[in-house]
Formats: structure tokens, sequence, C-alpha cells
């Protein structure tokens, strides 16, 4: 066999260990190995991966992922995304569907403090939605909003699909976290318009009643709305005005940012000995996870790269016949269509050993097929049959008379609204790049 057909080969084997169960990293981790030694021999494939796990974990860098991890874990347990919610419930109480545009928003600055989509939707299905039933809103479009808007988690900065695109990548974390602002925004703008005009063209999606929620201002106050504010612009200052200003890098941010949530979460009195020690064991396990992962993804990428299977995709991707956009295209539906299937990361993980050759060949600015990537791989969180924020949303809602199949429709119009925006920052790519190019 060819080196090439080994690489091939190698790829659907490792899609066929995926569908029949077995964990993304032990199967790449296998298949690497395995190709590796087909290639060249036994010896070369376990100093290969041995030189592999050394290269992968010994950066400075991967101590982001446990800092952001922590800092966004400690917010979750203070009630800072409760607070969040309210300041906006109150700022926007006479705006039309004012709570759903209010968890938009929300969402966006919760986002902007913890960076895992998850969360994001496991803190709001329990304070908005029951707040957005309460005021008259059908459970589709409150459960919808909460699904869609919780993928802000993953695209405004610091976001942890962010770090791991710019480690396999090997861009800065930064300019990562830099690009994904006007994106971030751009798609918090667009679920705003989304809702808008569900509220106004299709009330019976939105509303259950006749009446709206522009009551739900009374139970916020103008005194309620400062105190409530000050923990949310503390972190967000710390952490990107850190970052941003100079005064951090990546890491550093990070640190300051899970401090700052940890002074917080003691002064509330929401964290005691045994959560805490909960909160430590869950942020190594998530730690240790994603990081196995980039190193088994580390090790397929030099698999395939000692086959040319990226060159070869370049050569015929970048043809006459296809050309970049059309790999682009193909690139985009590819991603969406794994993302009915399993999880973000993950997908990153597969997909871009084999892509990121082919963009750089195609000339594409790396940093904005990042923002692309991501955006693609968000949209996986919202479609069936997989759609894992739907999922959280209703585990955490407890609710047996919700189904899953009205969380799914309650999402399309944001699934929409996402693919409005990817197509947006396909046309105009400076949305994404202006920032991190300063």
């Amino acid at each position: 066999m060819s080196p090439f057909e080994i690489g091939g080969g190698a790829i659907l084997i490792l899609v066929a260990l995926i569908l029949i169960g077995m964990p993304i990293g032990i199967g790449m981790l296998a298949v690497s190995l395995a190709g590796t030694a087909l290639i060249r021999n036994e010896t070369v494939a376990l100093r290969m991966m041995a030189q592999v796990a050394n290269d992968s974990l010994e950066e400075y860098l991967f101590a982001v992922v446990p800092l952001f991890v922590l800092m966004g874990l400690l917010v979750t347990v203070s009630g800072v995304g409760k607070d969040t919610f309210d300041v906006f419930q109150r700022l926007l109480r006479r705006v039309t569907a004012g709570l759903g545009v209010a968890t938009v928003f929300a969402n966006a600055v919760f986002a902007a403090i913890t960076g895992i989509s998850i969360a994001s939707a496991t803190v709001f299905s329990r304070i908005a939605v029951p707040e957005m039933r309460r005021h008259g809103y059908t459970n589709r479009f409150a459960t919808g909003v909460v699904a869609g808007s919780s993928v802000l988690g993953m695209l405004i900065p610091p976001s942890l699909l962010m770090i791991v695109y710019a480690v396999l990548a090997e861009q800065s974390v930064g300019r990562m976290f830099l690009a994904g602002i006007g994106p971030g925004l751009l798609l918090a703008l667009a679920f705003t318009v989304t809702i808008w005009l569900l509220a106004t063209t299709r009330q019976s999606f939105v509303f259950e009643r006749e009446d709206d929620d522009r009551e739900a201002h009374a139970e916020v106050t103008g005194l309620d709305v400062l105190p409530k504010s000050v923990p949310i612009l503390a972190l967000v200052t710390i952490v990107l005005g850190g970052l941003y200003g100079g005064f951090f890098n990546p890491t550093e941010a990070g640190a300051a940012g899970a401090f700052g949530a940890l002074v917080i979460a003691l002064m509330r009195r929401s964290l005691d000995r045994g959560t805490f020690w909960r909160m430590l064991v869950e942020t190594g396990l998530i730690t240790v996870s994603v990081l196995f992962l980039i190193l088994a993804a580390t090790f397929f990428s030099r698999m395939l790269a000692l086959s040319g299977v990226p060159r070869e995709l370049a050569e015929f991707f970048l043809s006459d016949r296809i050309g970049p956009y059309g790999f682009l295209i193909a690139f985009v539906v590819l991603i969406i269509a794994l993302g009915c299937l399993i999880d973000s990361i993950s997908i990153m993980l597969i997909v871009l050993p084999i892509a990121l050759p082919v963009a750089d060949a195609a000339g594409f600015d790396l940093i904005w097929f990042g923002v692309i990537t991501v955006i693609a791989t968000e949209i996986g969180l919202l479609t069936p049959p997989f759609g894992l924020s739907v999922y959280t949303i209703k585990s955490a809602m407890d609710d047996p008379d919700l189904k899953v199949g009205e969380i799914f429709r309650g999402a399309v119009p944001f699934i929409l609204a996402m693919l409005a925006t990817l197509i947006v920052i396909i046309l105009f790519p400076s949305i994404a790049t202006w920032l991190a190019h300063l």
C-alpha cells in the first residue's frame, strides 16, 4: 500500500471506530500509531508518539485550559448568571419580547466570563426559561432562545474552542480571542433581530398569551441593577481588559479571572469546602480530557502529514474545477453534518488536521478560518439528532412535559440566524480579522 492509501484508510477506520462507540482520543491514537508503523516502522511510530506527547503538553499555554474551565465553574456556582439576566431584564424592560432579548445579551456577557456553551445552556435554562414561561412565552420559544444564545459561549472570548483551534492551527490565542469579538456581537445582533421578527410576525410562536412581558421590569428595580452589575463588570474588566490592554497574557488572564471568580463566590458564601473540591475535580477531568484529545489529534495530524493526504487533498480542492471557496463550502457542510453526530471539540480534532493544510495552501487567513470553523461547529449544538445544547436544556429543566422535539423546533430560527451570520463573515472577512491584526 502507498502512504496515501494508508492515510486514507486510517481516516475511514477512525470514522468507523467513532461510529461503533470508541472514545475519540483512543481511536485517534490507535489509528495514528498503526498508520505510522505501516508508513515507516514500529520504532518510528513509538518514538513519534512519545515526541508528540512531550511537544503537545509541555507548552506553558496549556495552563489556559484549566484556568478558564475553573473560572467558568466558579462563575456558575456564584450566581453571576442570574445577576446578568436580572440586569438585562431591567435594561430591556420596554423592548418587545424583552425577556428573550435579555437572555441573548445576558448569555453574551456570561460568555465573556465563562467560555463554555454548555455552562450557559445549563444556567439560563434554569433562570430564563421559567421566567419567560411565567410571563406568557411558549415553551418552544423560551427553550429555543436559551439553546440558540448558549452558542455565544464558544465564540465570544474567552472560548475553549478558540483555544483548541489556536493550538491545532499554531495561531496566537490572544488573536483568536480578538477575532471572536466582532462575530460574537454580530451573532448576538442576529439573534436579537430574529426574536423581534418572530415577535412581530409569528406571535403564536413566541407568546401563549396576548400580553407580553413588559410588566416584568417591576420585579427588578433600578436600585437592584448596580450591585448586580458590579461583579459582572469586574470580571469582564479583569479578564478582557487585562488581556487586551497588554497587562496579561492569556494564561495570566485566566488565572486572574479564576481568582476573581473565587473571591466573588466566597463573598457570596456560595462555595463550601465540599463544593470547591468537587469543582477542582471536575476542572481536572475536563482539562485532562481536552489535553488528551489535543495530544491524539496532534499525533493524527503528523501521521497524515507523513502519508501525504493533506497535500493530495489541497491539490484536488484547489484545482480549477473546485477552487478555494468550493473547498470552504464543502468544509462548512461537512462540519455542520458532523455536528449532528458528535461534539464540537471532537469535530475540530478530527477535521482540522486534514483541513488546515488545505486552507493554508488556499491562502486563507487562518484566524478568519478559525472563526468560520467555530461558528459552523457550534451550529451542531442545535441540530438533531445530537444537539448537545438541546439535551443539556432538557436535562437541566427536569420537566417531563417538555419534549426534546419542541426544543429543536424552537432552535430552528436561531440556526438560520447562525447560517446567515456565517455567510456574512465569509463575504466580509474583516469582521473577524480587523481586531486580530491591529
